[in-house]
C-alpha cells in the first residue's frame, strides 16, 4: 500500500502544475512549493535550534497559536518553523504569524521529507489535529524525532481504524504523545494499541478566551451598528447566504447586519450584493460614506471578523449549510453570542456539544433561520440566556494548552 502511496504523491507532482493553470488554489498550491528549500535554507542555519510545528490550514494554526506562545517561552532560544498544507493557510500567515519561519509543507515523498528535516534539523515536531504524512512520519521516526500530537481528532472512518489500514497504523508510532480532544478520540487510538495518549481538550477554547483579553474596538463597526442590534454572518459561503438573506431584506430596518464572506472574490461579493434589497456597504469603500445610515455592512477584507464578532448580538457562521466545512463557532460562543449554523455539523463535535448546551442552532432553510432569528431578536431573555450558555460552554472547555505545556516542561531535558 506504500508502494501505491508514492506512486500517487508521485503523480500529484507532476500533474499539480497543469491543474494549476485551470484552479486558481491549485496553482498556489503548486507555485507556492517552487524555491521552498532555498528558502528554508536561507533562513535556518546548521547551528539554530529549532521546533518545527505543522498545520494544515488557517484554523489548524488557530489551535497551534496558544501553543506556540507557550514553547516560545520554554524555548527562548529556538526558532519556531511553521508549515502549512493549505495556501488558505500560508497566504494569510506568511507575514504575520508567531513563527520565525513560515512555509509550504512539500509533498510527502521520500526524498522531500529527508531534505526538509535535513534543514530545520527540529529538535520536537508537533503535529496539529491531524494529517498524517506517512513519508514524513517514517523520517521522523527513522531519526527518533520528538514528535507529539496536539488538538487530535479521531474518527472511526478514518483509515487507521479499518481493517486495510495497518500500513497506515504503523506510522502513528513516530508519535511519543498525543493529546486529543475527546474521549472517543483516546478510546479509538487505543484500540489499535497505543496508550500513550490523553485528553487535553481542545486548545482553540484557550485562543478565542484570550481574545476576550485584548482590544477589540473598530471604530468604523461601531458607527455602523449605532447602539442597533447586530447580526454577524461570518465565513459565509452562497449556501450560507441563501439561508439568511430573506430575513435580510425583510427586517433590515430592525436589525444592522455584517456579512463576511469566506470568499472575497469580486464576483462572488457582486453576486452577494445583488440579492440585498437593504442599503449596503462594502468594507473597502467605506471612506467618505455615514455608515450609520446602512443597514448591510459586508466586509470584503480578511483579518477583522473575531474582532467584529465582539459587536455581535446573534451570530451566524458558515460552511454547514454546504458542504464546504463549518467554520470556527467558539469565536463568536466565546464572546457570549448565541450561534446560528447550517445543519452539517456531523464532523465538528464542538457545534453538537454547543447545541446541547443551549448556546447554538442548527437550521435546514431559511424559514428555520427566519424563526430562530425572529426569536433571537424579539424574546431578550431567550437572546440573552442563549448567550450565557455559549461562553459558559468555552469557559468550561479551556485548559488543553496548560496540560501541552506542563508535559513540555516536564519532558524538555529528556
Amino acid at each position: 500500500m506504500h508502494y501505491l502511496y508514492n506512486i500517487a504523491i508521485k503523480a500529484t507532482d507532476f500533474l499539480l502544475p497543469l491543474a494549476g493553470r485551470y484552479n486558481e488554489k491549485l496553482g498556489k498550491f503548486s507555485q507556492g512549493r517552487k524555491g521552498l528549500f532555498e528558502s528554508l535554507v536561507a533562513q535556518i542555519a546548521p547551528t539554530d535550534k529549532t521546533i518545527w510545528i505543522h498545520a494544515a490550514s488557517l484554523g489548524e494554526y488557530e489551535q497551534a497559536v496558544p501553543v506556540i506562545i507557550k514553547l516560545k517561552e520554554l524555548f527562548p532560544t529556538h526558532k519556531i518553523v511553521l508549515s502549512f498544507f493549505s495556501p488558505s493557510g500560508f497566504e494569510v500567515k506568511k507575514k504575520n504569524s508567531l513563527a520565525h519561519v513560515v512555509t509550504y509543507l512539500p509533498l510527502d515523498t521520500p526524498a522531500n521529507a529527508e531534505k526538509f528535516l535535513n534543514i530545520v534539523h527540529p529538535d520536537w515536531a508537533l503535529f496539529i489535529k491531524y494529517e498524517f504524512w506517512p513519508n514524513f512520519l517514517k523520517e521522523q521516526k527513522k531519526r527518533n524525532l520528538r514528535s507529539v500530537l496536539i488538538s487530535g481528532a479521531f474518527r472511526e472512518n478514518q483509515v487507521f481504524f479499518k481493517p486495510y489500514g495497518k500500513w497506515m497504523r504503523k506510522y502513528l508510532k513516530a508519535f511519543e504523545f498525543f493529546f486529543v480532544q475527546n474521549e472517543r478520540s483516546k478510546q479509538l487510538l487505543q484500540q489499535i494499541g497505543f496508550e500513550n495518549c490523553s485528553v487535553s481538550g481542545d486548545t482553540r477554547f484557550d485562543r478565542v478566551y484570550a481574545q476576550l483579553q485584548q482590544d477589540n474596538h473598530l471604530d468604523f463597526v461601531e458607527e455602523f451598528v449605532d447602539d442597533h442590534l447586530c447580526i454577524v454572518a461570518g465565513s459565509t459561503w452562497p449556501e450560507d447566504e441563501d439561508l439568511i438573506i430573506d430575513f435580510v431584506n425583510k427586517e433590515h430596518q430592525k436589525v444592522k447586519v455584517i456579512i463576511a464572506p469566506h470568499a472575497i472574490k469580486p464576483e462572488k461579493i457582486k453576486s452577494l450584493q445583488s440579492k440585498l434589497e437593504a442599503d449596503t456597504i462594502l468594507f473597502s469603500e467605506k471612506e467618505g460614506k455615514t455608515l450609520k445610515d446602512a443597514n448591510v455592512l459586508i466586509i470584503d477584507t480578511v483579518g477583522l471578523l473575531t474582532k467584529i464578532y465582539s459587536y455581535a448580538h446573534i451570530a451566524y457562521v458558515g460552511g454547514a449549510a454546504g458542504n464546504t466545512g463549518l467554520h470556527n463557532i467558539l469565536e463568536p460562543a466565546a464572546f457570549g453570542v448565541p450561534v446560528i449554523i447550517g445543519q452539517n455539523f456531523e464532523k465538528f463535535p464542538e457545534a453538537g456539544k454547543l447545541k446541547e448546551a443551549g448556546g447554538l442552532f442548527s437550521v435546514k432553510n431559511s424559514a428555520e433561520a427566519n424563526e430562530i432569528l425572529d426569536k433571537l431578536i424579539n424574546d431578550r431573555d431567550f437572546r440573552e440566556k442563549s448567550g450565557e450558555n455559549s461562553v459558559a460552554f468555552i469557559e468550561k472547555n479551556k485548559g488543553a494548552t496548560n496540560k501541552i505545556y506542563n508535559y513540555f516542561l516536564k519532558n524538555k531535558e529528556k
